[in-house]
């Protein structure tokens, strides 16, 4: 049976032999929702690299206790795959964010592209990013990764010219390339970098920006993808060959 995963920010601070005590949305889910109990093993993890075995010693109306058996550290793993994703329409960029989260990538940017339909501003931008910020801790747990992602606050093209400058291996996705990605030669070390365009499509201008910084568009297949699923399979496509999926 699958041990239950759990995020503790403070799991670092903790040593074996420690209680580990859960409280608030965590703690009412894992009493109340999943029901742990009293002998159950349990893994919490702070997002950031360390993960804790635990065995429930006690549960709340909302809370659970747990006495740390074992704390582990994971290094985050390289290349790091940064993927910035067009915003685009209804739920579409929390299912993005999700699939990108199961697959590993390790940064997601939402981007205010010139043909993006939806558009983050004042207390609608700040609703949106707590949501795919909810998104990605949530898969993240249910992926069991030790790193959850960073989703950072939306860019303008400007930011996403700098990331793309600074990135070890460049990538513009655009269904009307003429390179395909499976031709790019893929690092074991450095940073990836996706930009996944919105529905409408890239602008000439934002094309000819990318261009400048020498990231050329590169194609996935022959098929098009949705814009919420094109950084998911471009990712998995790259990740398969580094060392992270070996």
């Amino acid at each position: 049976m699958t041990v239950a995963y759990f995020q503790l920010p403070d799991a670092a601070r903790l040593s074996v032999g420690d209680t580990a005590v859960l409280e608030g949305p965590e703690g009412h889910h894992a009493a109340v929702v999943r029901r742990m109990a009293v002998g159950e093993q349990i893994a919490l993890t702070d997002g950031a690299g360390t993960v804790i075995r635990g065995r429930v010693s006690d549960v709340g109306k909302g809370s659970l206790t747990a006495e740390v058996l074992e704390v582990g550290t994971r290094a985050a793993e390289s290349p790091r795959v940064v993927v910035v994703q067009a915003v685009p329409k209804g739920d579409r960029g929390e299912l993005a964010v999700e699939m990108l989260t199961e697959v590993g990538v390790d940064v997601i940017v939402p981007w205010a592209a010139a043909r993006s339909i939806a558009r983050w501003r004042g207390d609608r931008a700040d609703k949106a990013l707590a949501k795919w910020r909810t998104a990605a801790r949530e898969a993240a747990k249910q992926s069991r990764r030790a790193w959850f992602p960073e989703v950072r606050p939306v860019a303008e093209t400007g930011e996403v010219v700098a990331l793309l400058s600074s990135a070890s291996v460049p990538v513009v996705l655009h269904e009307a390339a003429s390179g395909p990605l499976a031709d790019v030669p893929v690092p074991g070390r450095g940073e990836i970098v996706i930009v996944v365009g919105p529905e409408g499509g890239l602008t000439d201008d934002e094309l000819a920006a990318f261009a400048d910084v020498g990231a050329e568009p590169l194609r996935l297949g022959s098929s098009v993808l949705r814009s919420s699923t094109a950084g998911v399979a471009a990712a998995a496509a790259l990740l398969a060959r580094t060392p992270r999926w070996r």
